[in-house]
């Protein structure tokens, strides 16, 4: 079976499809999605599609800057959430393995095995930047052995680096990308467990235009897929004062007084922020955000300070919504150096764009909260640093499709 990214024709959900060269064109947005950019500024994500995946199948979904999910419980909310997290991982070096520890679970229910027993699934993206917009799509072998069975990167139509499995025997599969001039294509193997994009930076020379083009595509997709912050902050573990840091805020927050700490020294302005949308988020009058390291141990607890005359309150006496709110507020108006993420290193903050994934954005928030919540991401949208990717339920939804700049993606049948 030649397991590329090309299907020939009309394939079972999940099977791995055969060769051909044909893209599918992306379909025109429709009310509550987000329009393709043009000429971004910065790397960013802007469509995923999910071929076969789950509960996916011929999926589209542009993403804008600021983009919520929205569906009926089992609808693949989270699954398109996971498909995104599951391509920042690998783009960040991270093994099959590690990505997919089920990719059973993730296989349509139905996929028919093709002769040999395999069955699979295809994501992809596509990651506007300076370079153009990159479409990056993955077939994934999840029986009876996981690996990554086809790769396939390409610009304007493009192919600039396209794998295949030739050999089942081997862990590994012919990976050919563009080198232009007289050789044309350069053939190698490749991993089977890993990104084959993201090791073109170490393959590649740049010699010749065609691999200048390899890299720059190359590199727009692995900087937008890397900078990701998957965050679910988990009220139970912000309440208790925290053993002072690096001041990075983790992905369950549960550092929050730490980072708060770090903020108030070095980020005044955003710190000023997060303090007035906490009036917003919090009950009973806020004048501030404090962090002290006088609890005992030499421990950081943090408090809201209510104001002249009135003792402040501890975050262990804020409700799990409250916590929620201000924990999700201080990722909108903060970015990399204050969040615990791996961006490229060799590109400065300034030319990257974070890109916050949030399930379950909305959970324990009241109808305000999660308002003021989606005023700070277009907020921080409007300066291209920061986007959000969420899944949200219908009142939030409700809300969000009055709104401007907001995509709203309707899962429901």
């Amino acid at each position: 079976m030649d397991a590329t990214l090309n299907p020939a024709g009309p394939a079972a959900p999940g099977a791995l499809p055969a060769a051909a060269h044909d893209e599918p064109a992306a379909p025109a947005p429709g009310p509550g999605t987000a329009p393709r950019a043009a000429g971004h500024r910065l790397p960013a994500v802007t469509e995923l599609r999910l071929s076969a995946f789950g509960r996916h199948r011929a999926a589209v979904f542009p993403l804008g800057p600021v983009t919520l999910f929205t569906g009926p419980s089992g609808s693949g909310k989270s699954q398109a959430l996971a498909a995104y997290t599951a391509l920042s991982r690998l783009a960040s070096g991270d093994g099959l393995d590690e990505v997919f520890p089920d990719p059973s679970a993730l296989v349509p229910e139905a996929a028919v095995p093709d002769a040999d027993g395999r069955r699979g699934f295809r994501i992809g993206c596509t990651v506007d930047g300076p370079a153009g917009p990159v479409r990056l799509d993955l077939a994934v072998q999840a029986e009876p052995a996981p690996r990554i069975v086809g790769e396939r990167l390409s610009l304007d139509g493009q192919v600039l680096l396209a794998t295949a499995l030739r050999d089942p025997r081997r862990r590994s599969v012919q990976a050919a990308w563009l080198t232009g001039g007289g050789v044309g294509m350069t053939r190698a193997p490749l991993p089977d467990d890993r990104l084959g994009t993201a090791l073109l930076p170490l393959r590649v020379a740049g010699a010749t235009a065609g691999q200048r083009r390899v890299l720059a595509a190359a590199e727009q997709v692995v900087v937008a897929l890397r900078a990701v912050f998957p965050c679910d902050p988990r009220p139970g573990l912000m309440r208790a004062p925290v053993p002072p840091g690096d001041g990075r805020l983790r992905g369950d927050c549960g550092n929050l007084a730490d980072v708060l700490r770090r903020t108030r020294h070095e980020c005044g302005t955003r710190h000023a922020l997060l303090a007035r949308a906490a009036r917003t988020g919090c009950a009973g009058p806020v004048n501030g955000l404090e962090a002290r390291d006088d609890a005992p141990g030499g421990l950081v607890a943090a408090v809201l300070e209510r104001g002249a005359g009135r003792p402040p309150t501890d975050l262990a006496r804020l409700g799990d919504g409250e916590l929620r709110f201000l924990a999700l507020a201080l990722v909108l108006l903060t970015g990399p150096g204050v969040l615990a993420v791996d961006p490229a290193a060799e590109l400065l903050a300034a030319r990257q764009a974070l890109t916050v994934l949030a399930d379950g954005l909305d959970r324990g928030l009241d109808r305000a909260q999660a308002a003021e919540l989606l005023r700070l991401a277009l907020l921080s949208g409007e300066r291209g640093h920061v986007r959000l990717v969420g899944a949200v339920g219908e009142d939030t939804a409700g809300t969000a499709r009055g709104v401007p700049g907001v995509s709203v993606v309707d899962l429901s049948p």
